[in-house]
């Protein structure tokens, strides 16, 4: 049956559920849907289940290809670039918990239950986290729990605890815990007061001396536990409103970080006002900006992108360009966390449930990449030479707009005056030898020099 639909396309991600699988068929993406859940998915297609919720951007829009006795096959709506968990900024990764508590709330009022709550469940499309296990839902059986509830903390509410308390790095442990980071090692790094806070102690911390006790006690029986339906939605709410307040206690130097690229105003427009010129004359659909901080030189754009992805390190000017995003209601930008010395590499069974960051933007095919204020920090933050940064960018790039900061601009200056005794062996930078190492994987169509700067913008294109 599996041969008949080129199971050798399914997604590596999808063989965990036995409801079926998704699969690419001529670059569309598909589900095949097995007869074990032919009964949930016509109760929640022809109680209007799922159409309420395409209709409210909840789940991802599917249309049904075929019917039988043996499958059912849909087309899910396809998105430009899936991000993962870990790519998320703090208030990303809330927007997502906030949803799977939506769905579940929403799920009881009708009859279902999420049969899980894997934060991979969810990623981010048109500016707003959308859920894309279309098979996720199952019917809801009186008085039994949430099946899908250590999941959520595991998955959700101790990462968002962790990140509140420790900083945004730690959800990015997600990475190493694709099934959820165990509730024990969330309860042990947490500070003694939360013990204190009855959702933190109830959620968290005796969660974890249960799962202790049930390890002790267990004896090959497992008792089936009761809970009414009032009794999890109260548990639902609760945690809606502890997350929904939940804040981030970390600074960064994004706040003022164009203070500190020594551009006078003047500067600043004449860089925009090149980039737009170059863009122009590329008329790309599909860009990316590495490194693109609160995507100040995307909005700048006065051409129309279909898809524009922009990325940085740094998690507060992440979240403040979702924040912008979803203000402005700009559907066509696409902001996620990435360290472009470290990019997200493919994980999970075979290293191949998750694709790496390199696999996916070299398949979202970027018509043009920017890199405005990255190769100094890659060389001289990360000592990279620039022979494996042209690599890097090459890999995915047509054309590249890349922004050089010579040796005399200041923040060159500060980043070389932080490598102490080694500051000499630094002497590889200079622009010559940066042209010298791009010209290898591109030509250099354009160069131009931004006037009252130290800085030099190149428009390569990929040989």
């Amino acid at each position: 049956m599996r041969n008949q639909v080129n199971f050798k396309n399914a997604h590596s991600a999808s063989f965990r559920d036995p409801s079926g699988y998704v699969f690419v068929d001529n670059n569309e993406i598909k589900r095949l849907i097995n007869p074990i859940y032919f009964k949930q998915y016509k109760a929640l297609t022809v109680s209007g289940f799922y159409e309420s919720l395409f209709k409210n951007n909840l789940l991802i829009r599917h249309a049904e290809l075929s019917n039988t006795a043996e499958h059912i096959i849909i087309k899910a709506e396809k998105i430009p670039f899936v991000s993962y968990p870990y790519e998320w900024s703090f208030n990303m990764y809330k927007e997502a918990a906030l949803l799977t508590l939506k769905l579940q709330k929403y799920s009881l009022e009708h009859g279902f239950s999420l049969k899980d709550a894997s934060a991979f469940n969810i990623t981010f499309n048109r500016g707003k986290a959308i859920f894309i296990d279309t098979l996720s839902f199952d019917f809801y059986k009186d008085n039994s729990p949430w099946r899908a509830y250590k999941q959520f903390i595991t998955h959700f509410f101790g990462p968002l605890i962790l990140a509140h308390y420790h900083g945004s790095q730690q959800l990015k442990l997600i990475s190493n815990f694709i099934d959820g980071i165990p509730v024990k090692m969330i309860s042990s790094m947490l500070p003694f007061k939360t013990k204190l806070s009855p959702v933190l102690y109830s959620n968290i911390h005796l969660l974890a001396k249960l799962e202790d006790k049930h390890n002790e006690d267990y004896k090959g029986e497992a008792k089936e536990a009761t809970l009414s339906k009032n009794g999890q939605l109260n548990i639902i709410q609760s945690l809606y409103d502890y997350i929904k307040n939940l804040d981030l206690k970390e600074h960064s130097e994004w706040g003022n970080y164009y203070d500190k690229t020594n551009y006078t105003d003047n500067a600043f427009v004449k860089k925009s006002d090149i980039i737009n010129t170059w863009v122009n004359t590329i008329h790309p659909e599909r860009l990316i900006d590495i490194g693109g901080n609160d995507g100040t030189f995307v909005r700048k754009l006065d051409g129309s992108i279909k898809t524009a992805l922009v990325c940085d390190i740094d998690n507060n000017a992440v979240d403040y360009n979702h924040k912008m995003v979803k203000l402005n209601k700009e559907k066509f930008m696409y902001p996620f966390v990435l360290d472009v010395l470290n990019p997200s590499a493919a994980i999970g069974l075979n290293n191949t449930e998750r694709d790496s960051f390199i696999d996916r933007i070299t398949a979202f095919a970027p018509d043009v990449s920017f890199a405005l204020a990255v190769i100094h920090h890659m060389s001289l933050s990360g000592n990279v030479p620039f022979s494996e940064s042209a690599k890097f960018f090459s890999s995915f790039s047509k054309y590249l707009i890349i922004e050089f900061p010579k040796r005399e601009d200041s923040w060159v200056q500060r980043l070389l005056n932080n490598k102490a005794d080694f500051r000499d062996y630094f002497d590889f930078y200079n622009s010559r030898n940066f042209e010298l190492a791009y010209s290898e994987y591109f030509e250099i169509a354009e160069k131009q020099p931004i006037e009252n700067s130290q800085r030099i913008l190149y428009l390569l294109k990929a040989k």
